[in-house]
């Protein structure tokens, strides 16, 4: 199983290194992909507080807040801290496709089956598979659609042998710092499903982060908007935080 999208959902709104604008000559989709994974996931760790905001189809709001932990690029853990009925609620995403969910209701910790990756998380609009850490190129082969008001725009479809419930994905990139502002998620038979939107960017000790990020699901209404708070690059987070003993802490 290969590791998955909230490096889209829940990892696109993490930050990157401010790279270089291409010098002469054009780059391939593929050299753009790759110069996006060095951007998102250039930080050698990162703490992010989030307060989120979920909006049903009806328009009412729920709001919570969470802490998005992670090393490198395939190491992620995610726990809720309020409100109450929902603190301790966590989620671990290893190398490999490995991933785990821990529900304190019932203090059990479960692996999350490649079958159910395309539910959703918690009740947010992000699935288990938008919270996966991953890095595009490894998943997803590109196509430049477009290059236009400083945006590159990328047709990224699964590999062959990546696990994933999108069809296809619809990527636009800065051009000058190579940071996903806006992802187009399609089902498999080619609906519009989702769509996230990064705004206001910013620059923090050399790394580039969306200060906001929404994820509206299309089909049903729905939407989360997340608010980074408070941000830490490169504090030396401990291995033992991204392990399953950690997940009931």
């Amino acid at each position: 199983m290969k590791k998955s999208l909230f490096y889209f959902g829940l990892l696109l709104i993490l930050p990157g290194l401010l790279f270089p604008a291409a010098a002469a000559g054009k780059l391939t989709a593929g050299q753009i992909m790759e110069r996006l994974d060095q951007t998102v996931s250039a930080p050698r760790d990162q703490e992010i507080h989030v307060k989120l905001v979920i909006t049903d189809a009806k328009g009412n709001e729920s709001h919570r807040e969470m802490v998005m932990m992670q090393k490198g690029s395939d190491r992620r853990m995610v726990k809720f801290t309020a409100p109450p009925e929902q603190r301790g609620i966590a989620f671990l995403s290893l190398p490999g496709g490995m991933t785990y969910l821990y529900l304190p209701a019932y203090r059990q910790t479960r692996r999350i089956a490649s079958h159910v990756r395309n539910q959703k998380f918690a009740g947010t609009d992000f699935t288990y598979e938008d919270m996966e850490a991953r890095k595009y190129s490894t998943d997803w082969d590109a196509k430049l659609l477009a290059e236009e008001g400083g945006l590159y725009r990328l047709e990224l479809t699964p590999k062959e042998e990546t696990v994933t419930d999108y069809g296809r994905l619809i990527v636009e990139v800065r051009a000058d710092i190579f940071f996903p502002v806006k992802i187009e998620f399609f089902d498999k038979a080619n609906r519009p499903r989702k769509v996230m939107v990064q705004e206001k960017l910013e620059q923090i000790n050399g790394y580039w982060i969306a200060r906001e990020s929404e994820m509206k699901d299309l089909q049903a209404g729905t939407s989360s908007k997340m608010f980074f708070t408070e941000v830490k690059f490169d504090s030396g987070l401990a291995d033992d935080i991204f392990t399953e003993r950690y997940l009931t802490r």
